[in-house]
């Protein structure tokens, strides 16, 4: 990931979940990249070496550089924004399974149902 990201769409995947606005988890997050910033820029203050210091700014959010695993330019219409699917499971009430909203937040359009 470079300043020639900047302006594109990308998929992003991360190395944590994260909670969307909605409360929902994500693991991933698709947008277009409007810049890549320092920490001085993101937060106002330079970090130390303990702390990342760059930041990506994607739609409506902001990533840490050091949570960025992957990063793929591509289209609205090839990212797979399909609910998915889990199970729970304890000694009480057995296995549940479920179905839950997609693992990509759309930081385009804001929250995916």
């Amino acid at each position: 990931m470079n300043k020639e990201s900047i302006g594109k769409t990308m998929l992003i995947t991360t190395d944590n979940w994260f909670l969307g606005p909605n409360g929902q988890q994500y693991k991933a997050v698709f947008g277009t990249v409007k810049g890549i910033f320092d920490s001085e820029e993101t937060l106002g203050l330079d970090t130390n070496k303990n702390s990342t210091n760059w930041y990506v700014q994607i739609g409506s959010m902001t990533l840490a550089g050091c949570q960025i695993h992957y990063a793929i330019e591509t289209e609205r219409d090839k990212v797979n924004f399909v609910r998915a699917s889990g199970y729970s499971a304890d000694a009480a009430n057995g296995i549940s399974f479920y179905e839950r909203i997609s693992i990509i937040f759309d930081a385009d359009e804001g929250v995916n149902e």
